[in-house]
């Protein structure tokens, strides 16, 4: 993958990431925005889905930097705010440990090594399907002054209508997190991220702009089954 995108993607992708602050869920009752906590009052709807259709995008952009010190640069749990452009917390936990939730999405740490992080959103909607969203962000070393950032994304698309808005779903979520391993370029190398482009609902895709619209990057949205 080249080493810049399209200029107005970023752009898109920046503004429609923001709308996050507004519109993400409200909290858990219990131990606050980080999700239930004990004694809270479990989904009563059914959650599973019995014929699941697991799809993955794998993502990368070269960066003229060691890994160690481009994972130093953009690699902390909540790093993700400032290449999304976005505010970002950490809610339960500490930063970079297993189990800590950051404020977007209320996404949850739940692997790490020196070098990458695995992350899982839980369920976003009550009595909702339940699609296993997980992402994967690495720096890879490729000689001893350069890397490579590696991002994986898994999750269920059965939910959806039909072949041509699984492959929308895709393009979206693409196309956002292309703009995301930009920035994380632009960072790694000292470089610094233009202002935030689109305004706080700008950006196209779902209701706010990007996939899923609400809650952060594959949050389910207005008129969708936890996607």
């Amino acid at each position: 993958m080249g080493s810049r995108f399209n200029k107005a993607a970023l752009s898109v992708a920046a503004g429609a990431l923001w709308v996050t602050v507004s519109l993400a869920q409200p909290p858990g009752p219990g131990r606050g925005p980080g999700g239930p906590g004990p004694g809270a009052a479990p989904a009563t709807g059914d959650v599973m889905v019995a014929n699941p259709t697991y799809t993955t995008l794998v993502m990368e952009i070269a960066i003229d930097r060691p890994a160690e010190e481009v994972w130093k640069r953009v690699g902390k749990f909540c790093d993700i705010g400032e290449w999304f452009q976005l505010p970002c917390t950490i809610t339960y936990g500490k930063e970079d440990e297993v189990g800590a939730v950051r404020s977007i999405a209320r996404e949850v740490l739940v692997g790490k090594t020196d070098l990458s992080y695995t992350y899982a959103q839980p369920i976003q909607q009550p009595n909702q399907p339940y699609n296993l969203y997980h992402g994967t962000m690495e720096a890879k070393p490729v000689t001893a002054t350069t890397s490579k950032i590696v991002y994986t994304l898994m999750w269920d698309n059965s939910m959806l209508a039909d072949d041509a808005a699984r492959e929308r779903d895709r393009e979206q979520r693409r196309q956002m997190f292309e703009g995301a391993l930009n920035n994380m370029k632009i960072l790694a190398e000292g470089g610094t991220l233009p202002p935030r482009a689109g305004g706080p609902r700008g950006g196209a895709g779902g209701r706010g702009g990007f996939p899923g619209g609400r809650g952060g990057p594959g949050a389910p949205g207005r008129g969708q089954q936890q996607q």
